[in-house]
């Protein structure tokens, strides 16, 4: 068990706890859609009051960071079955533990967050020779260096990009670009109705800070691809379009309500340098 279990972290970087906790919570299911033993040892270890997330936080939330994870997990896999030493760089990772259930024992391995965050994920999460952390704002170029191979890269950007306004978004797109020339993206966006629901629903439900409301939507990914970066969207779904049928028929009516809202959406997609 770690000796230092106090949280200290800022608005936006608190929110890593909501995901961490909604899969810690499935795992614990008779069923569970999604197994990470990693997350309740984490979430019993914390000295932090969930109670409020509990209490507040809708079903279809925490089944969203579920259907998240099973899907980065499987087009993780399908990367790495085409690139088995590939590189995957995970931005804003909070305490993710995708690495775990992924990995293929020879893919490169980058955790990205800022450094209150990596401090934060010390405690739990440990490095090795393919995993290694990196203290960093996305938006700071200094941690293209530490990539160590760009041929084959794939960038996991989960619960991060609606933080952005969209010129910023399209900065960090274009400097993907330059730097890495071809790389893949994984990502989940909201409807710019989809960012103003879980901005009540979520964030201010869940206990935390309005700085850490949502801030960038978009309603048609596809507007992306006029971007002045090239961006090919590869795949593009809503959040709960594979998941439907495992539950009974009012779950089912609230996620047809969020899909058709786009309240969440899920991405892969390619950006190229010019």
């Amino acid at each position: 068990m770690s000796e230092n279990r106090e949280i200290n972290l800022g608005a936006v970087q608190e929110t890593l706890l909501l995901p961490l906790w909604g899969r810690a919570l499935e795992t614990q299911k008779n069923h569970p859609l999604l197994v990470d033993k990693v997350a309740v040892s984490i979430i019993r270890d914390l000295d932090y009051d969930f109670s409020q997330m509990a209490k507040n936080v809708n079903p279809l939330s925490c089944l969203s960071w579920v259907a998240r994870s099973i899907y980065f997990d499987q087009e993780i896999k399908c990367f790495l079955d085409q690139y088995p030493e590939g590189t995957v760089v995970n931005i804003g990772c909070g305490l993710d533990t995708t690495f775990d259930r992924v990995d293929n024992g020879k893919v490169h391995w980058y955790d990205l967050d800022l450094p209150d965050v990596m401090d934060l994920r010390k405690r739990y999460i440990r490095e090795t020779a393919r995993r290694e952390f990196i203290a960093a704002s996305v938006m700071d170029a200094g941690w293209y260096s530490k990539i160590k191979d760009k041929q084959h890269v794939l960038l996991l950007i989960a619960g991060v990009i609606y933080y952005f306004e969209e010129k910023d978004v399209q900065k960090l797109f274009a400097a993907l670009a330059r730097e890495f020339g071809k790389v893949q993206v994984l990502l989940d966006y909201s409807s710019k109705t989809g960012v103003k629901i879980p901005n009540k629903k979520v964030i201010e439900s869940g206990g935390m800070s309005e700085k850490a409301n949502l801030v960038w939507g978009i309603d048609h990914l596809e507007d992306l691809e006029k971007w002045e970066t090239p961006i090919k969207i590869l795949h593009n779904m809503p959040m709960f379009h594979r998941h439907k049928n495992n539950y009974p028929w009012r779950k089912r009516l609230g996620m047809m309500i969020s899909d058709n809202l786009k309240i969440m959406s899920l991405a892969h997609m390619e950006i190229t340098g010019v």
